[in-house]
């Protein structure tokens, strides 16, 4: 396991494209006038801190040279000065921040966007937790560069460059020694720098297998606790978290020695340049203004270019958080919308056909789940899908909702192919009741109506009713407003699929499908429920996916699969008759053998 993990890492590291910071510029262009306040703003305050080494130097030669009104004019301009710097670095402050903050927003929205629109095949290669820790930890990275290091990166700069031309007209002589210093520093920054990023990059992608796996893990708590299996995910999160920890160390130790090597390279020369400097103040060749003026200049440029270093990190770790985000939000969808869609004849009628349909899984090219299947349903025709697990009866309701396209072959609701239409467009026209019902962290009542958000109170309940739930719903501390928890772990595995039925009711789309929509329900609330999808079947196209026999028995047509092909079809008293794969089936599973 560690070292698929390992592998799984390193993969992702490689295939990452280099297109950085540039990458952002679609989410800033937006706020280009904000932008613009806070350039102003940053190089304001830049300006002001390049002028405040002058006003030193004025206040210090002052006290030799000048009159006691003269000084005291002096030093108001510099609390002057002093003050719009505080003014003005406030503003770039708030600026740059709220900016950072509507960014990463919008950069989260527009990566989960995208992700809630993928099909499922896409995350047949890569694990849902890796997802959320690059909305969450890259975001979060990236919001540090723009809400903060690139506005001091730039200040710096400024400083840096601008410091460095005053000192050119504070001392060229001394000056010319502080530039003998810039190849010095620039080396050791570009050398671990390119380790630096590589380092970043590699920590983030241990992050995210460390989020993914806690995640896969929680989510199936009670299996790992049914199996006893908590110290081997426990073993396995622990060792790629330590891997995350080995790679931040790296990371740490590398950013740690550039600043040292950075720091110590600048202040040595800056010291050196000092000494000669005091040594033309006791020749009389500079005044101590002017000198003390060079040295707040050359601390301020050595400030600079430190902060530049560690800046230079931060910059890294961006980077490669933005090319993950960027990964996510340029990724291919096997299954898109076309870029002129048809749309379905209303009223919607119903009518299913497939025609020649072959298909495998991405995850399994050479497996064949379906082997050239075709058939046609009916405006208002109830069909069941039976057959032995893995035979295909599931793959044809993902395949009717487009979950995945298949590898050859036409399905067309009401004549019209899918693929060329919109997928919410015709989803809309369809109820689903899977195998396993999914049931969000909100109230019973929001659960319902999530099969039909404008639905009444009044009409939610009724569903329920027709569902056989509102008895359990009822009884709940708060009733219809009782909160359900994550994934429904107040309720039952039967009052889950009820709930998820009472949901597909509600929605009166003229398609429904259920997949195994009564597996979980024992004897009575089954013959409720199907009293219930009776009666939706009546006026709807019903595909049914299912094991029981008094669901099959019922059905118009049943289509028996067996190794993706449809093995037979017909009703139940003349598949029975033909004493085939069915009629095994229903000797084993449907009547216990009788």
């Amino acid at each position: 396991m560690a070292d698929r993990i390992l592998q799984d890492a390193t993969e992702r590291a490689k295939s990452k494209k280099i297109g950085a910071l540039t990458q952002l510029w679609p989410f800033l262009a937006p706020y280009r006038v904000m932008m613009s306040a806070a350039i102003a703003a940053l190089v304001l305050t830049a300006c002001i801190s390049l002028i405040l080494p002058l006003a030193v130097r004025r206040v210090v030669d002052g006290f030799q040279t000048s009159s006691a009104m003269l000084l005291d004019g002096y030093f108001t301009a510099a609390l002057l000065i002093a003050l719009a710097l505080a003014i003005g670095t406030g503003l770039r402050y708030y600026l740059v921040t709220r900016l950072g903050e509507r960014v990463v927003a919008d950069i989260r929205k527009a990566v989960f966007d995208r992700m809630i629109r993928m099909s499922p095949a896409f995350f047949e290669k890569i694990m849902t937790g890796e997802v959320l820790s690059r909305i969450t930890t890259d975001t979060t990275l990236i919001l540090s560069v723009i809400g903060s290091s690139i506005s001091v990166a730039l200040r710096n700069i400024m400083i840096l460059f601008g410091g460095m031309i005053l000192l050119l007209f504070t001392s060229a002589k001394l000056t010319s020694l502080v530039l003998l210093l810039v190849p010095i520093v620039i080396i050791p920054i570009v050398v671990l720098g390119r380790r630096l990023r590589k380092l970043s990059r590699e920590n983030q992608d241990w992050i995210a297998s460390s989020s993914g796996s806690a995640s896969e893990a929680l989510l199936s708590a009670q299996t790992i606790q049914a199996f006893t299996g908590e110290v081997a995910h426990s073993e396995q999160f622990s060792y790629v978290t330590e891997k995350s920890f080995t790679s931040a160390h790296s990371r740490i130790k590398t950013r740690a020695m550039m600043t040292v090597i950075v720091i110590t390279l600048i202040f040595f020369g800056v010291v050196g340049v000092l000494w000669i400097g005091a040594r033309d103040v006791r020749t009389g060749t500079m005044s101590i203004g002017e000198l003390v003026q060079f040295v707040i200049y050359a601390i301020m440029v050595a400030g600079a270019s430190g902060a530049l270093s560690e800046i230079w990190g931060e910059l890294q770790r961006a980077a490669g958080a933005t090319e993950r985000l960027v990964d996510l939000l340029s990724a291919d969808d096997p299954v898109t919308d076309p870029k002129h869609p048809k749309a379905l004849a209303l009223p919607v009628r119903g009518e299913i056909a497939f025609d020649g349909v072959k298909f495998a899984y991405p995850a399994r090219p050479h497996t064949s789940a379906l082997s050239d299947v075709s058939f046609t349903v009916k405006a208002g025709e109830t069909i069941a899908l039976v057959g032995p697990s893995g035979a295909g009866k599931s793959t044809i309701i993902q395949l009717l909702q487009r979950f995945y396209d298949p590898q050859s072959g036409e399905i067309t609701i009401d004549g019209v192919r899918i693929q060329d239409m919109t997928r919410a467009s015709f989803r809309s026209h369809i109820a689903l009741v899977p195998q396993d019902p999914v049931i969000f962290g909100t109230s019973a009542l929001e659960n319902i109506r999530f099969g039909r958000p404008e639905a009444s109170d009044d009409e939610v309940i009724a569903a329920a009713k027709a569902a056989a739930a509102d008895t359990f719903l009822s009884a709940l501390p708060e009733g219809y407003d009782s909160y359900l928890g994550e994934r429904g772990i107040m309720l039952s595995g039967g009052q889950k699929q009820r709930v998820a039925i009472a949901r597909a009711i509600l929605r009166d789309a003229p398609i429904l499908l259920l997949d195994e929509a009564t597996s979980a329900l024992d004897s009575e609330s089954e013959k409720l429920v199907q009293e219930a999808v009776e009666d939706m079947a009546k006026t709807r196209t019903t595909l049914i996916v299912a094991h029981r026999l008094a669901t099959v028995k019922k059905a118009d047509r049943i289509f028996v699969f067996e190794d993706g092909k449809i093995a037979a079809m017909g009703t139940h008293d003349a598949l029975v008759a033909q004493d085939g794969l069915y009629a095994r089936l229903a000797r084993l599973q449907f009547t216990d053998g009788e």
